[in-house]
C-alpha cells in the first residue's frame, strides 16, 4: 500500500506462519474493504494507524472468504453455514483468537453468530480498539486536530442497536477537538442508512422515499461539514446521499479511522 509518506507493509497470516511468527490480531478486511474503491481508503487509512501503534497483526490475503452475512439475511442459510465453517477451519489452523474488522456486519456475526458452529474468538471493531489504544496512552491524538470542524455520526446499526456500542466512537471524535452536534435520531432510535440485511444488493421497494436519503436530510440538517461513519454500507449511502443532495462541495463522509489518521498526518 503507498502512502505519500511511506510504503506501509501489510504482513499476511500465511507468510507469518512460515516464518514461524504468530501475530496478535487478525485483520479481517471484508468485502467492502478489499474491493469497494471508497473503503479501500478506510482499509489504507485503519492500516496506517495499526503501523504507526507498532500492533502485531496480520490478514489472511487470497485465504480471506465472505463472513457470510450477507447470505444469512437474505435468507440462504446453507451458503452461510459452509461460509463459516470455512472460516472458523481458517480461524482455527493459524490459531486465531483476536479478529480486527472496520465492518460491524462482520464484527456481529463473528461475535454473535460463529459460537453456535464452534468458532469462538475475540472480536474488536476498529473503534473499540482506537478507543482502547486512545484510553491507555498507546494512540496519542494532537489537540485542536479538526479544530472549526463539526462533525454528526451516523449509529451503524449492527455496532449500536446490535451490540450496544455508541461511545467508542463518539469518544474518539470528541478528541479530534471538533464540534460533535447529535441527529435527532441517534444511539439506539438511529435510523438505518438503508443497506444493511442484504438491502444494498436488492432493488427499493415500494415507497415515498429512500432510507438513505431520509438519513442524509437528517445528517445535512445539523449543519455539520462532515459526516462520520464506521461501517462500509453506511460509508456507501451517505456518500451517495450527499451526491444526490449536491453537497459534496461543502459536506465529505470520513469513516473515524480516516479523521484519526488525518489526525495523525499519516
Amino acid at each position: 500500500m503507498e502512502t505519500k509518506q511511506r510504503k506501509v507493509e501489510v504482513p499476511v497470516m500465511a507468510d507469518l506462519l512460515a516464518k514461524g511468527e504468530k501475530p496478535e490480531y487478525l485483520l479481517w478486511i471484508g468485502s467492502a474493504g478489499a474491493f469497494d474503491d471508497r473503503y479501500k481508503q478506510v482499509s489504507r487509512a485503519f492500516v496506517k494507524i495499526l503501523d504507526h501503534l507498532g500492533t502485531s497483526y496480520a490478514v489472511l490475503g487470497t485465504e480471506e472468504s465472505s463472513s457470510g452475512d450477507v447470505a444469512r439475511r437474505a435468507g440462504n442459510e446453507m451458503l452461510f453455514q459452509m461460509q463459516a465453517l470455512m472460516n472458523i477451519e481458517i480461524f482455527g489452523g493459524y490459531e486465531i483468537s483476536k479478529i480486527l474488522t472496520c465492518d460491524p456486519h462482520a464484527y456481529n456475526t463473528f461475535k454473535n453468530e460463529y459460537p453456535d458452529l464452534g468458532g469462538t474468538c475475540e472480536v474488536i471493531h476498529h473503534t473499540q480498539f482506537l478507543r482502547d489504544r486512545m484510553n491507555d496512552g498507546t494512540l496519542q491524538i494532537p489537540e485542536g486536530a479538526l479544530e472549526g470542524k463539526t462533525i454528526t455520526f451516523h449509529d451503524p446499526c449492527y455496532l449500536g442497536r446490535a451490540n450496544k456500542e455508541y461511545r467508542a466512537p463518539r469518544q474518539l471524535l470528541d478528541a479530534l477537538s471538533a464540534s460533535r452536534k447529535e441527529m435527532p435520531r441517534h444511539m439506539s432510535f438511529a435510523l438505518c442508512c438503508g443497506a444493511g440485511g442484504g438491502q444494498m444488493f436488492k432493488e427499493a421497494e415500494k415507497g415515498t422515499k429512500e432510507v438513505f436519503l431520509e438519513r442524509t436530510e437528517e445528517a445535512l440538517e445539523t449543519g455539520a461539514d462532515i459526516i462520520a461513519t464506521a461501517c462500509p454500507y453506511c460509508m456507501v449511502m451517505m456518500t451517495d446521499g450527499i451526491k444526490y443532495k449536491n453537497r459534496e462541495e461543502d459536506v465529505k463522509a470520513y469513516d473515524v479511522a480516516e479523521l484519526v489518521a488525518q489526525a495523525l498526518k499519516l
